[in-house]
C-alpha cells in the first residue's frame, strides 16, 4: 500500500483542523517530562527535592524568556504592524530556550546554594523533547520557519512551496538519534565528572547548529553570521575552560 504524504501534514478529524506542530510540541514537554522522573526515580540524584524543583523552575523560566528573545533577535527587522507583534510573540527557538535555561538553572543555584552539577539528569529528556519537536518542525514545512534553502542536492525536498529545499529538520533528527546512543556510549564507558554529560550535549548540539545555519535563509546577520551561530559562539565561549580541559587531556 502507498502512503502519500503531504507536507506541510494538516490533517482534518471530524471535522477539526489540528495543528500537527503544536500537538507534538505539547507530546514532546510531556514525554520529556515524564522521562526525567523515570530517570531520577532509577538514579541516584544527590540534589534533594525541594532544590531540584527550584532547579526546575529556574529552568523554565529561563527557557521561557530566552526562547523569546532569541527568537526576537532573528527577526529585529519585523514590521510593528498587529501581524507582526503576533508573529513575534509566537516565535520562539529552541536554541534561546536552551541557553536561557542554562541561565536559569545556574542563577537558582545560586539563589538556594546548591553547588552541585544538575544538568546530566537533564540531557537524554532534553534529546527526546527536541526529536519530537523536530518531527513536528518537518510534518508542517514552510509554515515553521525550520526549512532549509532551496537546494539541487539529492536530499531535497519539497517542503510546501515547490521548491526543492534542504529538510534541515531530517538532518537533525538523524544527528540528535546519533548524539543520543553517542551520549549513552560515553557515559557508560567514560570517566566523567559530575555535570560533564550536559557540557558536551550542548558542545555538541550547538556545534552542529552552527554549521546548520548555513543551510538556512536566514535574513539578518552581525558579522556575517546569524543570532542563532553567534548564541553558538557565546555557548562556546561559556564552556571555553571545560573546552580547553579536553583538550589538555586528550594531547
Amino acid at each position: 500500500m502507498k502512503v502519500n504524504l503531504q507536507i506541510p501534514f494538516e490533517p482534518t478529524v471530524f471535522g477539526y483542523h489540528l495543528n500537527i506542530h503544536l500537538i507534538l510540541e505539547y507530546l514532546a514537554f510531556f514525554i520529556a517530562f515524564r522521562y526525567y522522573v523515570v530517570l531520577r526515580r532509577k538514579g541516584n540524584d544527590i540534589i534533594t527535592s525541594n532544590n531540584r524543583l527550584s532547579i526546575i523552575l529556574g529552568a523554565a523560566l529561563g527557557a521561557l524568556i530566552g526562547s523569546r528573545l532569541v527568537g526576537l533577535l532573528e527577526n529585529p527587522l519585523i514590521e510593528f504592524s498587529q501581524q507582526g507583534v503576533l508573529q513575534l510573540l509566537n516565535t520562539k527557538t529552541i536554541m534561546g530556550g536552551l541557553f536561557g535555561g542554562l541561565l536559569g538553572v545556574e542563577s537558582a543555584k545560586k539563589i538556594i546554594g546548591e553547588k552541585q552539577s544538575s544538568g546530566d539528569l537533564f540531557v537524554f529528556p532534553i534529546i527526546v523533547g527536541i526529536i519530537i519537536g523536530r518531527i513536528g518542525c518537518f510534518l508542517s514545512g514552510i509554515n515553521e520557519f525550520t526549512y532549509g534553502k532551496a537546494t539541487t542536492s539529492i536530499f531535497g525536498m519539497d517542503l510546501g512551496d515547490g521548491l526543492i529545499r534542504h529538510p534541515t529538520s531530517l538532518y537533525e533528527l538523524i544527528f540528535l538519534f546519533v548524539l543520543f546512543f553517542c551520549l549513552k556510549w560515553i557515559r557508560k564507558y567514560s570517566a566523567l565528572k559530575n555535570g560533564d554529560l550536559f557540557k558536551l550535549f550542548m558542545l555538541f548540539y550547538f556545534g552542529f547548529r552552527f554549521f546548520m545555519e548555513f543551510l538556512k535563509p536566514n535574513v539578518f546577520f552581525v558579522f556575517g553570521l546569524s543570532t542563532i551561530q553567534l548564541l553558538c559562539v557565546i555557548c562556546w565561549i561559556y564552556y571555553y575552560k571545560f573546552i580547553f580541559q579536553k583538550l589538555k587531556y586528550a594531547s
